[in-house]
C-alpha cells in the first residue's frame, strides 16, 4: 500500500473558502466581545499583512485600525512596508515610534551590557544579532552566538554564555511587550479587539513573547501553515513587495531571518515536518 502524501497538494488552500471561514470567526469574536472593530499591529511582514487583509475582508476597512510601531533597530523597510499595506487596505493607521519607551525601561542598556560581557569591543553604536546554527549544518548541541558589527565594519562572532543570552533575550522582549501595551491602549480607546499575528509554526513552536505578541483577543491565522499564509496573501492582494520579503524577526539591528534566530530550517521544510507530525 502506497502511503506517500503529496505535501504540496496537502498544504494547498481553497483560499476563498478559508478566507470566508476566518472572516466569520473574526466577526463572531468581535461581536461576542462587544467590540466595534480590530487593532492590527503592522510590521510590513507577511503575517501581519494577511491578518490586516483578513480583518478588512471580515469587517470592512472602516473597522480596522493599523498600528506602525518601529524602533531604532527596525529595518529601514519596516515603516515603509507597514505603511504600504495599511494604505493598500485603505485603513486608518497610526505611527508610534517606541524607541523612547524602550530607552526609558532600559531595553538597549541591558542588551548592550550583556553583549559587552562577551564582546568587550561592542559599543552603543555597533550593530548586533543573535543566531543559532542550522539543524542540517550542526550535529552538536546548538548554542546561541552573538554577531556584532563594529562601526568600522568589522564583524565578530562569539558564543554566548547562558546569562548573557538570557539578558539579551529578556531585554529584546521589551519590544513586543511595549508594542502590545500600545495595541491595548488603542483598543480601549476605540472599543476594538486586539488581533494576534502568529501563524501555525510560531503558535505551535512557541515563537512569540508571553504577554507580548503572544497576547491577543483573537489569532486569525494561528491554524495556517506558513506556506498557506503566503497563498492567502496572494489571494487577498497583499502587495507583491511584501509577499517577496523574506521572513524576518526585525528585532535586532543586523538583518536576521527567523530561520537563523529560531527555527533553524527554512519555513517550507518546517511546514512539511509539522504536517508529517500532525498527520
Amino acid at each position: 500500500m502506497d502511503n506517500k502524501i503529496d505535501l504540496s497538494s496537502a498544504l494547498t488552500l481553497d483560499c476563498a473558502k478559508e478566507a470566508d471561514k476566518i472572516a466569520a470567526r473574526i466577526r463572531d469574536t468581535v461581536s461576542s466581545f462587544k467590540r466595534q472593530g480590530v487593532i492590527v499591529a503592522l510590521s510590513g511582514g507577511i503575517d501581519s499583512s494577511v491578518v490586516g487583509a483578513l480583518s478588512v475582508h471580515a469587517l470592512g476597512k472602516d473597522r480596522v485600525f493599523g498600528l506602525l510601531m518601529p524602533e531604532q533597530d527596525s529595518s529601514a523597510d519596516t515603516l515603509r512596508l507597514s505603511g504600504l499595506i495599511a494604505d493598500s487596505l485603505g485603513i486608518d493607521k497610526h505611527h508610534e515610534d517606541i524607541t523612547a519607551v524602550l530607552e526609558a525601561v532600559g531595553c538597549y542598556r541591558w542588551r548592550n551590557e550583556a553583549i559587552r560581557r562577551v564582546v568587550p569591543e561592542y559599543t552603543d553604536d555597533s550593530k548586533c544579532k543573535i543566531v543559532l546554527p542550522t539543524v542540517t549544518d550542526e550535529t552538536r548541541l546548538r548554542i546561541f552566538s552573538v554577531v556584532v558589527e563594529l562601526p568600522d565594519g568589522r564583524q565578530i562572532k562569539k558564543r554566548l554564555s547562558q546569562q548573557s543570552y538570557l539578558d539579551i533575550l529578556a531585554a529584546s522582549n521589551f519590544k513586543q511587550r511595549v508594542r502590545k501595551m500600545f495595541e491595548y491602549f488603542h483598543a480601549d480607546r476605540l472599543n476594538y479587539a486586539v488581533t494576534g499575528t502568529p501563524n501555525r509554526q510560531e503558535y505551535d513552536q512557541g515563537f512569540f513573547v508571553k504577554l507580548g505578541d503572544g497576547a491577543a483577543d483573537l489569532k486569525p491565522i494561528a491554524h495556517l501553515y506558513k506556506t498557506q499564509v503566503y497563498q492567502m496573501a496572494e489571494y487577498l492582494g497583499v502587495p507583491e513587495e511584501i509577499r517577496k520579503r523574506p521572513p524576518t524577526t526585525d528585532t535586532y539591528s543586523m538583518p536576521q531571518s527567523q530561520e537563523e534566530f529560531y527555527f533553524s530550517v527554512p519555513y517550507e521544510k518546517m511546514d512539511y515536518c509539522m504536517y508529517g507530525l500532525n498527520h
